[in-house]
């Protein structure tokens, strides 16, 4: 009977898809799925939410609920982490902060100051649950959803012995959102794709095992299709690859699209609905989230919970089932790059195929990527190093340094208002960041 653990259960809708798909494995049927959360009134929501689909699945499963990181830990098989360090109203300075220098973002979780800073708080909580588990369920895999992923995952690989990987919705999503733009079904499509999270490109995408990129270029012809994803396809049809993550995250990660007004406004709202100003579009939502959670949540159970049990496609279920003697599983995963793309930094974490199976993850070789692809993913992957460097040695000259680097930021500020804006974020953040012992740029 497998015991999977899900750390940050309070993630309602998250955690209920991905029992819903556990739940369908019959190896898994039985498990045991402890959901474990800092907020008391968001875990019990969540277990009642489980404790429905079990009952309603008729599924033998038993379900356990509770505050104690290390008590839900005990003897674990599986991990899952969707976890966030910090409420909203801590980390809405990452956004915030660097609007008021000219530096604007859409999303702000991934990398560049925002992400950065967001790493600088999380690493420790992710190094803390490593350090648990290497006490308490050694042997067992831990599944990461939480961003920055890259960072994350970098200093956990680096610094335990804690089998982990990083998934990601946008693989799998972009792969489908490109063959419905050229009526192909998902039987039909094969691709290698591989770099860092959120900025891994597809470098073969075929259908019937033909390059389909001809027919891609096409299907931007239509005006309708092209403005849906408006910088991903700017980035296509000049760099001759597709992106895995979607336009809001790939606007900050780069010069062209948010250094100007006028490029915002072209690229990053029309036909996007995407907010270009202070507050950046995902922050107005998980602002309007935190305040209607309760009532949204309530009101799905007085519908009756309505949700359907068939499984998803979710890749954390197959690589449990994986894990615990069920079919291989192949997948895009954030692994160290163990010369596995080689005109990337050596160990920094890349998302490349993965197969899971009863002796862990097994990352496949890629090659190196084509240069014009490699020149950008060198760059946000060198950053990420120091600034996972500066976490995990408590140096904050090696953060500084990180986001003198960024590429948007680079292209909007000079080295002095770096140095200002970040020691700014600092002062913010200091309460929430233990592992500086000073902070002296």
């Amino acid at each position: 009977m497998a015991r999977i653990v899900f750390i940050g259960a309070g993630s309602l809708g998250f955690t209920r898809g991905l029992v819903r798909d556990l739940l369908t494995f019959p190896l898994l049927t039985d498990a045991t799925l402890v959901l474990m959360d800092v907020d008391p009134e968001r875990l019990a929501f969540s277990k009642r939410a489980v404790q429905t689909i079990v009952k309603r699945g008729k599924y033998p499963a038993k379900v356990v609920a509770t505050l104690d990181r290390k008590e839900a830990l005990k003897g674990a098989d599986a991990v899952i982490c969707t976890i966030l360090a910090g409420n909203v109203q801590v980390w809405r300075h990452d956004i915030e902060i660097p609007a008021k220098y000219g530096v604007d973002t859409n999303v702000g979780d991934t990398r560049g100051p925002s992400g950065i800073f967001r790493a600088l708080r999380t690493i420790p909580v992710m190094l803390d649950i490593c350090r648990d588990m290497e006490k308490l369920c050694p042997n067992a895999i831990l599944l990461n959803y939480t961003n920055p992923m890259a960072m994350l995952c970098r200093a956990m690989q680096a610094t335990t012995s804690i089998k982990v990987t990083g998934l990601c919705h946008s693989v799998q999503g972009t792969a489908e959102m490109l063959a419905k733009w050229i009526g192909a079904s998902m039987d039909r499509v094969t691709y290698l794709c591989a770099g860092i999270n959120h900025q891994a490109f597809y470098l073969k995408y075929e259908v019937d095992g033909k390059d389909a990129y001809p027919q891609i270029r096409d299907a931007m012809r239509k005006k309708k299709i092209y403005n849906e994803e408006l910088v991903r396809n700017e980035m296509f049809l000049h760099l001759g690859y597709y992106v895995t993550e979607s336009s809001g995250h790939n606007s900050e990660y780069n010069w062209w699209f948010r250094k100007r007004k006028d490029l915002i406004k072209k690229y990053c709202v029309t036909s996007t609905g995407w907010n270009p100003g202070e507050h950046a579009y995902i922050l107005k939502g998980y602002l309007k989230r935190e305040e209607s959670w309760k009532k949204d949540t309530q009101d799905w159970f007085d519908k009756g919970a309505p949700f359907d049990l068939k499984r998803g496609h979710e890749y954390a279920a197959y690589i449990v089932n994986a894990w615990m003697g069920g079919e291989a599983f192949e997948f895009n995963g954030n692994v160290a790059n163990t010369g596995l793309i080689p005109n990337l930094p050596q160990n920094a974490c890349v998302e490349v195929p993965v197969v899971a199976n009863r002796r862990g993850f097994n990352p496949l070789y890629v090659g190196p990527m084509p240069i014009e692809l490699a020149t950008l993913v060198h760059l946000s992957a060198s950053v990420e190093e120091m600034a996972v460097a500066g976490a995990l040695t408590g140096d904050p000259t090696l953060v500084c340094k990180a986001i003198c680097y960024d590429p948007l930021t680079a292209a909007v500020l000079s080295l002095a208002e770096i140095k200002k804006m970040v020691a700014e974020m600092f002062a913010k953040n200091r309460p929430y960041l233990p592992q500086f012992k000073s902070v002296s740029l």
